[in-house]
């Protein structure tokens, strides 16, 4: 039977919780990258899952395996399906999984030199809260169907702006309007990418179009990109 270990049933958030998290780190394990179950299972119980018990949370990630493999999905291979998931939890899951998979697939994640479908696959993965900060592409290309536009990750896009949640990390002030409830900010690299800047949040801030402008055209804007620097934290100068 599927038995909470803490006695309880889970909220439709807490369940959501889990999904996300469980989609995050399959997201970085088909990218090749390591993922600490551990961590991310201690992350949980101080955040969304603070009611949970570490081998309550395991056994929910163990349910969310069983529910893609019926779904004939891929799984993180750490998770090993559980056996005899209740129904209940089987419908909850599979709720959490749609509303994921509404806002995010695995191709809006890919990398593009397009700009209209960049942002469009930005817009989705930042209706998802991304918990840990995308590689990005350390040396963006150039498309070669246009020989203009570099090729960048939509996830460094969403990123960034979730961290500005909302407010201009140029000059402070809240996002000038809203564009279907999501505030309106631009993502610049603040070492250009036609001057071998990456595309990495490191090099990446959110700015109101006024700011913006002000990076590319104003009398100040060595002074005002150097301020930048100072005022965003993650920024790292690079050579």
């Amino acid at each position: 039977m599927d038995i909470d270990k803490t006695n309880s049933d889970w909220s439709e958030q807490e369940i959501q919780a889990a999904v996300d998290a469980y989609l995050d780190m399959l997201q970085r394990e088909k990218k090749g990258l390591k993922i600490n179950k551990a961590h991310e299972n201690r992350v949980l119980r101080e955040g969304p899952l603070s009611g949970r018990t570490k081998g309550s949370v395991e056994f929910r990630m163990q349910n969310i395996s069983t529910v893609l493999m019926e779904l004939n999905q891929e799984r993180i291979i750490g998770y090993k399906p559980a056996k005899n998931v209740g129904a209940n939890v089987v419908r909850s899951i599979r709720e959490a999984l749609d509303a994921y998979n509404h806002m995010a697939s695995p191709e809006d994640f890919e990398p593009t030199a397009d700009e209209a479908v960049l942002e469009q696959r930005a817009l989705k993965l930042e209706k998802h809260p991304l918990k840990t900060p995308p590689r990005g592409i350390e040396n963006p290309q150039q498309s070669p169907s246009t020989g203009k536009a570099y090729i960048r990750d939509p996830e460094v896009r969403a990123w960034v702006r979730q961290q500005a949640k909302g407010v201009c990390e140029g000059c402070g002030q809240p996002a000038p309007f809203q564009i279907n409830e999501t505030p309106f900010l631009e993502v610049h690299h603040v070492k250009h990418l036609a001057h071998q800047g990456s595309d990495r949040p490191s090099n990446a801030v959110a700015l109101c179009p006024n700011c913006h402008r002000r990076c590319h055209h104003s009398s100040d804007k060595q002074a005002f990109t150097d301020a930048l620097y100072d005022r965003v934290k993650r920024l790292v100068r690079e050579p």
